[in-house]
């Protein structure tokens, strides 16, 4: 029988090639991953520049020694596959030695996704960088820690760059970030934007919002500023985190259906269009929990998860790769922030919904017991089913798992009022009696009615 083929060894393709190998301990099972790496962890990046993760191997979850050794996978870096016969059940891979050609029995593209890089002049000058590889991630520490620079440059206000702000100043250097939109983590709605903010520019972060960056200046090949209209902002580093797209130009080359967002449409179980042929991780779609319809959301759990679950179906256990939410969590400094489902009032109108928001703050612990921050929340709801849509909440401390409670309640259509009366965990040094989850919800409620 011909060997289970993966096209991306992160985080999607070794899931699926370890379900899939436990399962069937006989099977082939071959990864074609284009670089070195394989399963480390990407979200760790930007503490590997700030120096919180102190040796770059620490990022390496499973080596590729690991993989062949000890788990029997067929593991070929450096192997990038160009093209797929989905009716010849082939791929077609270029690799140090040469072109190669496998037969597949099953096939999953793993291929992820790669940083945005807009079409700014300079941007190939040294010192300009992204952040979507640990060869990137090494590039940008080193630079940090083997140049005396005075100042850097962030070009993007999303999850990368309010992480890659923290790192930076650790390093005592000038911060400057600059978001061409007039907030940071616009996904997060405003009142969480504006408190990060806040915050930011207390710890010696200038912002620079609504604000384009039209490109960058040099001086012998090497970046000296970021260009902004007029005016040029002096910086020896520059950073451009402004997304990501996914990879997914094999998939369409090769006939496969690519959805509306441009990444690969999936349905339940994470197939594709071409029969025997899965995609997983950032560069597949996912069916959102609370529109019913497919979205992209390129998010670390969503791949290890998608991938495990399509290693199981490969393996004959039909196994759903589940909803999404785009349930998501932030450091900003001292802060966490995080959000799940639709918090933007035109996005669920759009949806269908009649949006209903109430914004609240709350105690992250009793108020008389010592060390209680507040936690900003806002949550919507829609005013015909009851329905939650979605929440963002901002705070000091315990925002990281109560966005769970309410990520929970969307993933099993929970209304205001049913959240309202959830049993959580009460005691002093964490949480009111009320929490502020079950408060805001109350109010909520009391708008709907």
């Amino acid at each position: 029988m011909d060997p289970i083929v993966i096209v991306g060894g992160d985080a999607a393709g070794m899931s699926a090639a370890a379900k899939f190998k436990r399962e069937h301990p006989d099977r082939d099972v071959v990864v074609l991953e284009k670089g070195e790496y394989v399963s480390y962890a990407a979200c760790g990046m930007p503490y590997y520049v700030k120096g919180a993760v102190e040796e770059f191997d620490d990022l390496i979850q499973v080596t590729p020694e690991e993989f062949i050794e000890d788990r029997d996978i067929d593991l070929r870096l450096h192997h990038e596959v160009v093209a797929i016969d989905t009716d010849a059940h082939e791929v077609t891979a270029e690799t140090p030695d040469g072109e190669v050609t496998l037969t597949y029995d099953q096939l999953l593209l793993g291929t992820g996704a790669r940083a945005i890089e807009p079409p700014f002049e300079g941007m190939d000058l040294d010192g300009v960088h992204t952040l979507h590889s640990l060869d990137s991630a090494k590039a940008v520490h080193d630079l940090m820690e083997g140049n005396s620079l005075s100042a850097v440059g962030i070009v993007g206000g999303g999850y990368v760059g309010i992480e890659m702000a923290e790192a930076f100043a650790e390093h005592d250097v000038d911060v400057h970030l600059f978001e061409m939109l007039p907030h940071v983590l616009a996904p997060f709605g405003e009142m969480v934007s504006e408190k990060v903010e806040e915050h930011m520019r207390e710890k010696g972060i200038d912002l620079h919002l609504d604000t384009a960056v039209d490109g960058f200046t040099g001086d012998s090949g090497r970046l000296t500023g970021v260009v902004v209209g007029d005016e040029t902002v002096d910086v020896g580093l520059a950073l451009v985190a402004v997304g990501v797209t996914p990879n997914a130009e094999l998939a369409d080359e090769a006939g496969i259906e690519l959805g509306e967002t441009g990444a690969i449409a999936t349905d339940e179980h994470g197939r594709t269009s071409a029969e025997d042929v899965f995609a997983a991780g950032d560069c597949a779609e996912a069916r959102h929990v609370v529109t019913g319809e497919p979205a992209y959301v390129p998010l670390a759990l969503t791949a290890n998860r998608a991938g495990r679950a399509i290693g199981q179906t490969m393996a004959g256990d039909e196994t759903p790769v589940g909803d999404i939410a785009g349930t998501a969590v932030v450091k900003a400094f001292d802060l966490e922030v995080a959000r799940t489902g639709i918090i933007d009032e035109a996005e669920a109108r759009d949806a269908g919904f009649d949006p209903v928001s109430v914004t609240i703050t709350g105690s992250s612990r009793a108020h008389y017991y010592p060390g209680a921050k507040p936690i900003h929340l806002t949550m919507v709801g829609d005013r015909d089913s009851k329905r939650v849509l979605g929440a963002a909440m901002v705070g000091r401390e315990g925002v990281s798992k109560r966005i769970d409670t309410v990520a929970a309640a969307l993933h099993t259509e929970t209304t205001v009022g049913e959240l309202e009366y959830f049993d959580l965990a009460y005691a002093p040094p964490f949480s009111p009696t009320w929490d502020p989850v079950l408060t805001t919800a109350k109010v909520l409620g009391g708008k709907l009615d």
